[in-house]
């Protein structure tokens, strides 16, 4: 139980955090895989190299002790963790380890004059909250997703039935149930989780979903990432015919129903779960600007299709941005990296719209305040960063 002492300790350690957060959430996953290695097939070890992951834990640790007094204010926090879970299948057993984990860290990176058995004692207690409400938000979604027409709990078979080369680096994957049943029907927006083998270890990542619900089958389109353990095994090593295990359609970066114009962003293989907002969009007849930044054509993938629906759909304006250009290859709206004056240039006259944007971390951070400086209201832009998800399972 938490009570007010402990709030009152948890909220002293707020300076901490924010000078040493990161350096301690390193040394916790250090712990983590070295104590519990089987917790390890849950966590992209990508993410662990650059850092990524160290720092969305920091932040959702320091984000849940400045709000301890005020939860209510880390709802979308929550939101985006469980549905980041979800699609990992992460379960109620998962968390006792790395509570223990978290604690070791916190008493071995702060020491015993400052993590003392008072500091442990309440860091216990707000961690046990916070897996609670986890927990049981994770189970009412497990249970929604079991429940509805097509859905599963679970790992389920799927069969890769098409493999399709889009880009240079990007390659997409149609999938069918292997019991020849239907799916759940996601939103334009979400992703899948996958559960694979490679070299025999166990492997799970999400990919986001790029073709339109169809009640049958599933898209998702993988850049191939140097060094990556998952995405060069769908690559090289899956092909038609062959199984992969799916978890359930998950994710809160989705399409919101609207009639303001919207504007659609992406950079590199951030274009996936833009195609089938876009799709869902034109079926309404709004307007739709969408606008896509890629190094060079040789990795532009979808731009064919992105063409076909301008030329049958006049309420869509399509502009493309290459870092680089060649003289031989199919030529963008402009060059070089986007800047407020291009966005300017493409955006709608009303800054009254609903713009989504996702790729790189660098692209994402520059997007949002070239809108800000434009003069879109923040609460109209959608984004989904490297999120604190994987940090609390």
């Amino acid at each position: 139980m938490l009570s007010t002492e402990h709030k009152a300790i948890i909220t002293a350690t707020v300076p901490i955090l924010e000078e040493g957060g990161e350096a301690l959430t390193r040394h916790f996953y250090q712990s983590l895989f070295r104590d519990y290695p089987q917790v390890k097939p849950l966590f992209n070890q990508a993410n662990q190299q650059d850092g990524n992951q160290q720092r969305a834990l920091a932040n959702a640790v320091l984000m849940y002790a400045k709000n301890i007094e005020k939860l209510e204010k880390l709802g979308p926090l929550v939101g985006t963790i469980v549905n980041k879970h979800v699609s990992l299948q992460i379960q109620p057993e998962h968390y006792p380890i790395v509570g223990a984990a978290l604690l070791k860290a916190i008493r071995e990176m702060l020491g015993d004059q400052v993590a003392t058995d008072a500091v442990i004692e309440a860091w216990g207690a707000a961690y046990g909250q916070l897996a609670d409400i986890l927990i049981g938000a994770e189970e009412n979604v497990y249970k929604e997703n079991e429940q509805a027409e097509g859905g599963w709990r679970g790992a389920r078979a799927f069969k890769v039935t098409a493999k399709t080369g889009e880009s240079e680096e990007i390659t997409s994957f149609v999938l069918t149930p292997a019991d020849g049943g239907k799916v759940v029907a996601h939103k334009p927006g979400q992703y899948i989780g996958v559960l694979v083998a490679v070299n025999g270890a166990e492997q799970r990542r999400q990919y986001s979903l790029s073709a339109t619900a169809n009640g049958e089958s599933y898209r998702i389109s993988v850049k191939r990432e140097p060094g990556g353990v998952v995405s060069n095994f769908l690559h090289d090593g899956v092909q038609v015919g062959d199984s992969i295990d799916l978890f359930p359609p998950s994710g809160d970066f989705v399409l919101a129903d609207s009639d303001k114009p919207l504007v659609l962003i992406s950079g590199g293989v951030g274009i996936t779960p833009t195609l089938p907002m876009l799709t869902a969009a034109l079926t309404t007849g709004r307007q739709v600007h969408f606008i896509h930044a890629a190094r060079h054509a040789g990795v532009h993938a979808f731009r064919d299709h992105i063409d076909a629906l301008a030329a049958s759909h006049p309420q869509l304006q399509r502009f493309y941005c290459y870092e680089l250009a060649d003289a031989g290859a199919v030529q963008p709206h402009a060059t070089g990296y986007l800047n407020p004056q291009q966005l300017t240039a493409w955006l709608p006259e009303t800054r009254d719209v609903d713009a989504y944007f996702l790729g790189p971390t660098p692209f994402m951070k520059a997007i949002k305040s070239h809108l800000a400086e434009l003069g879109v209201p923040a609460s109209q832009t959608h984004f989904e960063f490297f999120g604190p998800a994987e940090a609390l399972a």
